[in-house]
């Protein structure tokens, strides 16, 4: 009896084991492209805290700056029935997903954020008035990056105008440097397009590419943005073709490439490899943009499990977690963005981090902070790729800007 007694005591116990480490060891897939050096050591401080929480990571990391080969690797694992747990997703695409009932809500892990977050931000996380995504962090595309060796070898200063820009290059030419480091894809080549078109001012942008307003799209000062793009491609190299960002972020980094237009996950690299603001290299606003600001807002989508409407544990603990103090704050720290939370402390950040919060607070109350276009923060897929076609088909051929904006004006119609 004793000896029954004592195994039964042992079964129970292995069993109550098993199921605590049944419910500790939900699997938590998760898709996203975070793969160059500053962002894999970014992401990896998620998959920490939730390893620490009991869950199991799977990760599904797809390569490519954009994001356009993790959307594809998205829509195949969908419709095959293996939905991830969370998908790195933004913009107008969130919508999408919600609209074909693929997400779960998250309320439940969302009580504050709604007070910590601004508004345009926290609306695009929601899909018929409930949370389905959670936002990371805020990155500024409008900046532009320069090798401050090389700025001082030139007697050079950051530009504020396209003609100091233009001098500029000039002298990083005449000096042996590649005046702009660039990688000849379509989303880098939209970053300097979309940002030549910031320049022009804040209401122009959102005229040309929030409204889609054609007498603004077929305007002169449209051609005007086409004749600086086809300017400042003729100051990349002769490799920049098919090169990934990360790498004319290493041409930048190591001098041998003077300037470079990305948006500010650009730092992550330059932290990894140890340089430091206002002492390596220098982060300004592009040439006419220091008042405005465009952004890209990295989020997770969490989809349905199974055929389940509800969320799981995992799902709410990773939305929790994604939106908590501590970790917004070492996630940027490491990917070179701010926090969407508008109460983290920026003491720990350095100087360009500070300048994009402190930007992005006037930009907020002065109606000049934008989404980007480039990034999937702004219109359909569809349009948003017919105009990408557009520019990169303009920035590698010969045509003459005017032709450019009619092309353009026609993309902007198709739905």
């Amino acid at each position: 009896m004793k000896r029954s007694l004592t195994s039964l005591a042992a079964g129970i116990t292995l069993l109550m084991a098993g199921t605590h480490a049944g419910l500790a060891a939900e699997q938590l897939s998760v898709l996203h492209w975070w793969t160059s050096g500053g962002e894999s050591k970014a992401i990896r401080v998620l998959k920490d805290d939730m390893t620490k929480q009991g869950y199991e990571w799977k990760d599904f990391a797809i390569a490519g700056g954009a994001g356009a080969a993790a959307m594809t690797a998205l829509k195949t694992q969908v419709i095959s029935g293996n939905a991830p747990s969370a998908a790195q997703i933004k913009g107008p695409l969130i919508q999408d997903w919600a609209d074909q009932d693929m997400l779960v809500n998250v309320d439940q892990s969302a009580t504050d954020w709604k007070a910590h977050s601004p508004s345009q931000i926290d609306s695009s996380m929601k899909a018929g008035g409930h949370y389905v995504a959670a936002p990371f962090s805020v990155h500024r595309i409008n900046w532009l990056w320069i090798n401050k060796v090389d700025l001082e070898k030139v007697g050079g200063a950051a530009p504020t105008t396209w003609p100091e820009f233009f001098a500029l290059a000039e002298k990083f030419r005449a000096a042996g440097i590649t005046p702009v480091a660039h990688g000849g894809q379509p989303w880098q080549d939209m970053t300097i397009w979309e940002t030549v078109v910031l320049s022009q001012g804040a209401d122009f942008y959102r005229k040309v590419l929030v409204d889609l307003d054609q007498k603004t799209l077929t305007s002169p000062q449209m051609v005007q943005v086409f004749e600086i793009v086809q300017k400042i491609r003729g100051y990349f190299d002769k490799g920049y073709h098919g090169r990934d960002w990360n790498l004319a972020t290493a041409m930048v980094i190591s001098g041998s490439g003077g300037m470079q237009f990305m948006g500010d996950w650009a730092k992550g690299e330059f932290a990894n490899a140890n340089k430091k603001p206002d002492a390596d290299y220098i982060c300004a606003a592009a040439p006419g943009t220091s008042n405005a600001y465009t952004y890209t807002v990295d989020s997770f989508a969490f989809f349905q499990q199974n055929g389940k409407k509800q969320a799981s544990p995992g799902q709410l603990a990773l939305a929790k977690t994604i939106m908590s103090v501590d970790f917004q704050q070492q996630f940027s720290l490491y990917k070179g963005s701010i926090p969407v939370r508008l109460d983290v402390s920026m003491d720990k950040f350095d100087s360009c981090a500070r300048k994009s919060f402190a930007d992005e607070q006037a930009t907020i109350k002065s109606g000049a902070f934008l989404p980007s276009l480039a990034f999937g923060n702004l219109q359909s897929p569809v349009t948003a790729g017919a105009i990408t076609d557009v520019v990169t088909n303009f920035m590698n051929s010969n045509e003459d800007p005017k032709e450019g904006v009619r092309k353009l004006a026609a993309a902007a119609k198709i739905k």
